[in-house]
C-alpha cells in the first residue's frame, strides 16, 4: 500500500509531502491517527502539535493555530491560517510556545479595542436619546 501525499496549505505558502507513513493530531474529541487506506474523515485541528513520520521512521512535528484536516483516497489535506514544520521536538515546541503567547497577546489587544469601540458607541447612542431633535 503506497503512502499518504500530506498537502499543507497556508494564506501565504503550500507544501506537499509524499509518502507519509502515519499522522497524528487531536481536534475536539481528543488524539486520532491516520495511516494509508484510512476511511473517509475531516475534522478541526486542536492549536498545537500534530506530527507525521517518513517511511524511514523520522518524525516531523507539525504546529499551527487550528487548521481544517481532510482525508481521502490517502490525500490528506491541512488548511490553516499559518504552520511551522520541524523534526525537533524541542525546537517546535518553543516556536509554538512563544507564537502561542503573541497570538495570545494580539488577541487580547483586539478584545481590549472592541470594547472600547463598545462604551464609545453606547454613549454616543445614550446622548441621541437625550437629543430633543
Amino acid at each position: 500500500m503506497s503512502g499518504i501525499t500530506l498537502h499543507l496549505n497556508s494564506a501565504v505558502r503550500s507544501e506537499r509531502i509524499d509518502n507519509v507513513a502515519s499522522f497524528v493530531g487531536a481536534d475536539a474529541s481528543g488524539s486520532f491517527g491516520i495511516q494509508p487506506g484510512r476511511a473517509r474523515f475531516m475534522t478541526i485541528l486542536d492549536y498545537g502539535l500534530s506530527r507525521y513520520r517518513t517511511p524511514d521512521g523520522d518524525w516531523f512535528y507539525l504546529a499551527c493555530p487550528g487548521a481544517v484536516l481532510n482525508f481521502a483516497d490517502n490525500q490528506l489535506t491541512v488548511n490553516t491560517r499559518r504552520y511551522l514544520c520541524d523534526p525537533d521536538y524541542q525546537r517546535i515546541s518553543d516556536l509554538l510556545a512563544g507564537q502561542l503567547a503573541e497570538e495570545e497577546a494580539g488577541l487580547k489587544s483586539v478584545k481590549e479595542n472592541l470594547q472600547q469601540m463598545e462604551q464609545a458607541l453606547f454613549r454616543r447612542l445614550r446622548n441621541l436619546e437625550r437629543w430633543p431633535g
